[in-house]
Protein backbone atom coordinates (compact mmCIF):
# COMPACT_ATOMS: atom_id res chain seq x y z
CA UNK A 1 0.00 0.00 0.00
CA UNK A 2 1.31 3.18 -0.99
CA UNK A 3 1.07 5.90 1.51
CA UNK A 4 -0.35 9.45 0.60
CA UNK A 5 -0.02 12.77 1.99
CA UNK A 6 -3.15 14.82 2.62
CA UNK A 7 -2.53 18.45 2.90
CA UNK A 8 -5.05 20.65 4.00
CA UNK A 9 -5.73 24.87 3.69
CA UNK A 10 -8.26 26.28 6.98
CA UNK A 11 -9.63 29.53 5.81
CA UNK A 12 -12.27 31.51 7.58
CA UNK A 13 -14.85 30.73 4.89
CA UNK A 14 -13.35 27.77 3.13
CA UNK A 15 -11.70 24.56 3.84
CA UNK A 16 -9.54 23.31 0.90
CA UNK A 17 -7.99 19.43 1.37
CA UNK A 18 -5.54 18.03 -1.44
CA UNK A 19 -4.50 14.35 -1.29
CA UNK A 20 -1.33 13.52 -2.89
CA UNK A 21 0.96 10.32 -3.60
CA UNK A 22 4.41 11.89 -4.07
CA UNK A 23 4.20 14.69 -6.64
CA UNK A 24 0.86 14.25 -8.12
CA UNK A 25 -1.92 15.81 -7.00
CA UNK A 26 -5.19 12.86 -6.95
CA UNK A 27 -7.91 14.49 -5.53
CA UNK A 28 -8.99 17.99 -4.21
CA UNK A 29 -11.86 19.07 -2.50
CA UNK A 30 -13.29 22.46 -1.27
CA UNK A 31 -15.51 22.16 1.48
CA UNK A 32 -17.54 24.96 4.32
CA UNK A 33 -15.40 25.90 7.38
CA UNK A 34 -17.31 24.98 10.51
CA UNK A 35 -16.20 25.65 13.59
CA UNK A 36 -18.15 24.46 15.33
CA UNK A 37 -17.58 20.71 14.28
CA UNK A 38 -16.14 17.87 16.77
CA UNK A 39 -13.43 15.87 16.29
CA UNK A 40 -15.08 13.02 15.33
CA UNK A 41 -17.31 14.92 12.56
CA UNK A 42 -14.15 15.59 11.07
CA UNK A 43 -12.92 12.46 10.83
CA UNK A 44 -16.35 11.37 9.07
CA UNK A 45 -16.57 14.06 6.57
CA UNK A 46 -12.70 13.34 5.47
CA UNK A 47 -13.83 9.77 5.30
CA UNK A 48 -16.57 10.77 3.02
CA UNK A 49 -14.61 12.58 0.70
CA UNK A 50 -12.56 9.36 0.11
CA UNK A 51 -15.32 7.37 0.46
CA UNK A 52 -16.71 8.99 -2.86
CA UNK A 53 -13.68 9.07 -4.84
CA UNK A 54 -13.24 5.04 -4.05
CA UNK A 55 -10.32 5.45 -1.84
CA UNK A 56 -9.23 4.36 1.18
CA UNK A 57 -8.27 6.83 4.32
CA UNK A 58 -5.81 4.01 5.52
CA UNK A 59 -3.44 5.07 2.39
CA UNK A 60 -3.00 8.61 4.64
CA UNK A 61 0.47 8.54 6.15
CA UNK A 62 0.99 12.18 6.68
CA UNK A 63 -0.51 15.56 6.80
CA UNK A 64 0.36 18.93 7.08
CA UNK A 65 -2.22 21.59 8.07
CA UNK A 66 -2.33 25.57 7.30
CA UNK A 67 -4.74 27.65 9.42
CA UNK A 68 -6.29 30.91 9.92
CA UNK A 69 -8.53 29.61 12.25
CA UNK A 70 -6.98 28.66 15.33
CA UNK A 71 -9.78 27.51 17.64
CA UNK A 72 -10.24 24.54 15.04
CA UNK A 73 -6.40 23.82 15.22
CA UNK A 74 -6.70 21.18 18.28
CA UNK A 75 -9.77 19.79 16.71
CA UNK A 76 -7.95 19.03 13.47
CA UNK A 77 -5.07 17.49 15.18
CA UNK A 78 -7.16 15.32 17.95
CA UNK A 79 -9.35 14.03 14.83
CA UNK A 80 -5.98 13.13 12.92
CA UNK A 81 -4.63 11.29 15.83
CA UNK A 82 -7.06 9.54 17.09
CA UNK A 83 -8.83 8.20 13.94
CA UNK A 84 -6.09 7.89 11.71
CA UNK A 85 -2.56 7.33 13.79
CA UNK A 86 -1.50 10.89 12.17
CA UNK A 87 0.80 13.43 13.42
CA UNK A 88 -0.63 16.26 11.27
CA UNK A 89 2.56 19.29 10.86
CA UNK A 90 1.12 22.56 11.23
CA UNK A 91 2.16 25.57 9.45
CA UNK A 92 4.40 27.88 11.86
CA UNK A 93 6.89 29.07 14.12
CA UNK A 94 9.72 26.81 13.54
CA UNK A 95 8.52 25.11 10.28
CA UNK A 96 10.75 24.95 7.75
CA UNK A 97 9.87 26.78 4.55
CA UNK A 98 13.41 27.50 3.11
CA UNK A 99 12.11 31.01 2.69
CA UNK A 100 13.76 34.40 4.13
CA UNK A 101 10.43 36.56 5.86
CA UNK A 102 11.17 40.28 6.11
CA UNK A 103 7.61 41.25 7.59
CA UNK A 104 8.26 43.02 10.94
CA UNK A 105 7.29 40.89 12.95
CA UNK A 106 7.29 36.89 10.77
CA UNK A 107 4.94 35.65 13.13
CA UNK A 108 2.45 37.77 12.15
CA UNK A 109 2.14 36.26 8.58
CA UNK A 110 -0.50 34.01 8.14
CA UNK A 111 0.04 30.34 7.32
CA UNK A 112 -1.56 30.27 3.83
CA UNK A 113 0.51 33.68 2.42
CA UNK A 114 3.79 31.79 3.30
CA UNK A 115 2.28 28.33 2.14
CA UNK A 116 1.54 30.72 -1.68
CA UNK A 117 4.38 32.26 -1.42
CA UNK A 118 6.63 29.15 -1.47
CA UNK A 119 4.83 27.27 -4.08
CA UNK A 120 4.56 30.87 -6.32
CA UNK A 121 7.95 30.97 -6.21
CA UNK A 122 9.15 27.50 -7.05
CA UNK A 123 6.68 27.65 -9.61
CA UNK A 124 7.30 30.69 -11.25
CA UNK A 125 10.52 32.33 -9.63
CA UNK A 126 10.86 35.96 -8.83
CA UNK A 127 9.58 38.72 -8.37
CA UNK A 128 6.25 38.22 -8.31
CA UNK A 129 3.24 39.34 -6.81
CA UNK A 130 0.63 36.45 -5.47
CA UNK A 131 -3.23 37.45 -4.95
CA UNK A 132 -5.12 35.43 -3.00
CA UNK A 133 -8.96 35.91 -3.54
CA UNK A 134 -10.57 34.51 -0.05
CA UNK A 135 -12.51 36.25 2.76
CA UNK A 136 -9.92 38.64 2.34
CA UNK A 137 -7.77 39.41 -0.63
CA UNK A 138 -4.21 39.16 0.10
CA UNK A 139 -1.10 40.31 -2.28
CA UNK A 140 1.86 38.70 -1.42
CA UNK A 141 5.38 40.53 -2.69
CA UNK A 142 8.81 37.27 -3.43
CA UNK A 143 11.45 38.98 -4.70
CA UNK A 144 13.95 38.23 -6.98
CA UNK A 145 16.37 36.28 -4.78
CA UNK A 146 13.16 34.46 -3.33
CA UNK A 147 11.68 36.66 0.04
CA UNK A 148 8.86 36.82 1.24
CA UNK A 149 8.72 41.04 1.12
CA UNK A 150 5.55 41.32 2.93
CA UNK A 151 2.21 42.79 0.97
CA UNK A 152 -1.04 44.40 0.99
CA UNK A 153 -4.76 43.17 2.44
CA UNK A 154 -7.66 43.89 1.22
CA UNK A 155 -11.81 43.19 2.49
CA UNK A 156 -12.77 40.07 -0.10
CA UNK A 157 -15.23 40.47 -3.14
CA UNK A 158 -17.58 38.73 -1.03
CA UNK A 159 -17.45 40.63 2.37
CA UNK A 160 -18.24 43.66 0.06
CA UNK A 161 -21.12 42.13 -1.51
CA UNK A 162 -22.34 41.13 2.22
CA UNK A 163 -22.03 44.58 3.44
CA UNK A 164 -24.15 45.68 0.82
CA UNK A 165 -26.78 43.74 1.57
CA UNK A 166 -26.63 43.59 5.18
CA UNK A 167 -26.24 47.20 5.93
CA UNK A 168 -28.77 48.75 3.40
CA UNK A 169 -32.74 48.17 3.50
CA UNK A 170 -33.44 47.42 -0.38
CA UNK A 171 -30.83 46.13 -1.62
CA UNK A 172 -31.13 42.48 -2.36
CA UNK A 173 -28.20 39.43 -2.17
CA UNK A 174 -26.73 38.96 -5.22
CA UNK A 175 -25.08 36.31 -7.07
CA UNK A 176 -20.93 37.24 -7.42
CA UNK A 177 -20.51 36.79 -11.48
CA UNK A 178 -19.62 38.66 -14.40
CA UNK A 179 -22.30 40.60 -15.53
CA UNK A 180 -23.97 40.65 -18.87
CA UNK A 181 -23.71 44.40 -19.06
CA UNK A 182 -21.34 47.24 -17.51
CA UNK A 183 -24.58 49.87 -17.77
CA UNK A 184 -27.45 47.61 -16.01
CA UNK A 185 -30.91 48.11 -16.21
CA UNK A 186 -32.11 46.42 -13.19
CA UNK A 187 -31.00 46.29 -9.32
CA UNK A 188 -29.46 42.90 -9.14
CA UNK A 189 -27.52 43.58 -12.71
CA UNK A 190 -26.58 47.38 -11.00
CA UNK A 191 -25.00 45.41 -7.75
CA UNK A 192 -23.21 42.53 -9.67
CA UNK A 193 -21.52 45.16 -12.28
CA UNK A 194 -20.62 47.47 -9.03
CA UNK A 195 -18.94 44.09 -7.23
CA UNK A 196 -17.00 43.13 -10.10
CA UNK A 197 -16.26 46.27 -11.80
CA UNK A 198 -15.09 48.04 -8.83
CA UNK A 199 -13.29 44.68 -7.39
CA UNK A 200 -11.58 44.38 -10.76
CA UNK A 201 -10.59 48.22 -10.56
CA UNK A 202 -9.11 48.16 -7.03
CA UNK A 203 -7.39 44.82 -8.14
CA UNK A 204 -6.01 46.29 -11.13
CA UNK A 205 -4.83 49.39 -9.69
CA UNK A 206 -2.87 47.83 -6.73
CA UNK A 207 -1.04 45.50 -9.22
CA UNK A 208 -0.11 48.51 -11.31
CA UNK A 209 0.94 50.50 -8.16
CA UNK A 210 3.26 47.19 -7.01
CA UNK A 211 4.69 46.70 -10.71
CA UNK A 212 6.08 50.14 -10.86
CA UNK A 213 8.21 49.24 -7.58
CA UNK A 214 8.92 46.08 -8.54
CA UNK A 215 9.91 46.17 -11.83
CA UNK A 216 8.01 45.00 -15.59
CA UNK A 217 9.20 41.54 -15.18
CA UNK A 218 7.19 41.25 -12.18
CA UNK A 219 4.77 38.12 -12.59
CA UNK A 220 1.34 38.42 -11.15
CA UNK A 221 -0.04 34.97 -10.01
CA UNK A 222 -3.89 34.64 -9.50
CA UNK A 223 -5.47 32.18 -6.51
CA UNK A 224 -8.46 31.56 -4.33
CA UNK A 225 -11.74 30.53 -4.72
CA UNK A 226 -12.35 33.78 -7.18
CA UNK A 227 -9.11 33.99 -9.00
CA UNK A 228 -11.02 32.50 -12.22
CA UNK A 229 -13.58 34.71 -12.23
CA UNK A 230 -11.14 37.95 -11.36
CA UNK A 231 -8.72 36.88 -13.89
CA UNK A 232 -10.25 36.71 -17.02
CA UNK A 233 -10.78 40.89 -17.12
CA UNK A 234 -7.33 41.58 -15.17
CA UNK A 235 -5.03 43.50 -17.46
CA UNK A 236 -2.06 42.17 -15.56
CA UNK A 237 -2.75 38.72 -13.74
CA UNK A 238 -0.92 36.86 -15.99
CA UNK A 239 -1.44 33.25 -14.08
CA UNK A 240 -4.47 31.95 -12.95
CA UNK A 241 -3.72 28.24 -10.02
CA UNK A 242 -6.45 27.46 -8.05
CA UNK A 243 -4.40 24.74 -6.56
CA UNK A 244 -1.26 26.95 -5.59
CA UNK A 245 -1.65 26.64 -1.46
CA UNK A 246 -2.05 22.59 -2.33
CA UNK A 247 1.57 22.56 -3.74
CA UNK A 248 2.58 24.71 -1.14
CA UNK A 249 1.82 22.97 1.56
CA UNK A 250 3.19 19.74 -0.35
CA UNK A 251 6.34 21.75 -0.94
CA UNK A 252 6.95 22.92 2.42
CA UNK A 253 5.52 19.01 3.66
CA UNK A 254 9.12 17.97 1.61
CA UNK A 255 11.32 20.45 4.11
CA UNK A 256 10.01 19.09 7.14
CA UNK A 257 9.68 15.71 6.45
CA UNK A 258 13.26 14.39 7.99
Amino acid sequence: MVGMLLVMDVGNTNTVLGLYRNEELLASWRLTTNRAQTTDEYALVVSGLFSLRGMDPRQVTDAIVSSVVPPMDPTIREAFQRHYGIEPLFVGPGVKTGMPIQYDSPAEVGADRIVNAVAGYARYGGPLVIVDFGTATTFDVVTARGEYAGGIICPGLGIAAEALFSRTAKLPRVEIRRPARLIAANTVGSIQSGLYYGYLGLVDGLIERLVKELGAETQIIATGGLAELISRDSRYISHCDPMLTLEGLRLIWQKNRG
